[in-house]
Formats: structure tokens, C-alpha cells, sequence
């Protein structure tokens, strides 16, 4: 018991239940493929045996994934693990998944939302686009907002 109290009380740690930034930036990848292919919390929880609840903790980086646990939802939403540390922010990288860099809730938000592809507006997007049955179509969708962005960005 006195060694817990000895860890809790070392300066360079921050409070209980503080997220690491490695854990924010894994569970906000699992939110964003969760997302993209338009699955519940719900209903990944009940694939890999889990609560909705154990799910959230795990996206807002609150609890940590286990190597077995990583593995089995790569395989359930058909990614590789890899994946989950993909695009990692250089200031994730920095902190090695130590404590170095204790996020605050501000901090936790901006590496959640750091890329493009976790905002809700690109997954609903991806998600509309995927639901055009018509090849055709989906190709001219695609080359109509491509040639939209480049002029955007010609005027800029």
C-alpha cells in the first residue's frame, strides 16, 4: 500500500486518470474507423465482447488498449494494427507514451481533431459518397469536388 501512495505522489506524474497522448491518439484512430464504417459503439463493443462504455473510454483514450485487444479490433473493423499509430502527431511522438507531456482536455481535443479524416463532416461525407451505387456517378462526384478544391485553391 505505502508503495502506491510512494508512485501517486511523484512529482513528474500527473494526476490519476490523466490520458496519455499515445492513448488519445490510438482511440481517436478506433473512433474514426468506427465511424467511417458506420458501426455503434454498441455494436463494435458486442464484436470484441465489450460494453459501449469500455468502448467510449478506449476512443476518448481514458483507459488503454492491450496488445490482444488492439489485434482483435484491427481485425474486426479490417484494418491493420499499425493503423491505430498512424499519422501519430509529432508531439504524440515526442512524449515516447510516457507522462513527458501530460495532455490537458484542450490538448486531448486538438490531437483528436489534428486530422481532416476524424472530423464528422469528412466521415458523413466519405460515408454519402460510398452509398452512390452508380460508378459513373460516384467518379464524376469525385472529379466535380476535386476540380472545385483546386479552384478554391487557385484563388487563395
Amino acid at each position: 500500500m505505502a508503495a502506491n501512495a510512494n508512485f501517486k505522489d511523484t512529482p513528474d506524474r500527473p494526476p490519476l486518470g490523466t490520458p496519455r497522448p499515445v492513448d488519445v491518439h490510438v482511440g481517436a484512430r478506433l473512433r474514426q474507423r468506427r465511424t467511417l464504417l458506420g458501426m455503434s459503439q454498441e455494436k463494435l463493443g458486442e464484436a470484441v465482447g465489450l460494453t459501449f462504455q469500455q468502448i467510449q473510454k478506449y476512443e476518448r483514450g481514458a483507459n488503454r488498449i492491450g496488445a490482444s485487444r488492439l489485434y482483435q479490433l484491427s481485425n474486426v473493423l479490417d484494418v491493420s494494427v499499425s493503423y491505430f499509430f498512424e499519422e501519430m502527431p509529432g508531439e504524440v511522438q515526442k512524449t515516447r507514451g510516457d507522462y513527458a507531456a501530460p495532455l490537458q482536455a484542450d490538448d486531448i481535443e486538438s490531437v483528436q481533431s489534428a486530422d481532416p479524416m476524424a472530423r464528422r463532416e469528412t466521415l458523413e461525407l466519405v460515408r454519402a459518397y460510398y452509398k452512390i451505387e452508380d460508378p459513373k456517378v460516384r467518379k464524376r462526384v469525385f472529379e466535380l469536388t476535386k476540380s472545385i478544391a483546386n479552384a478554391a485553391g487557385a484563388e487563395d
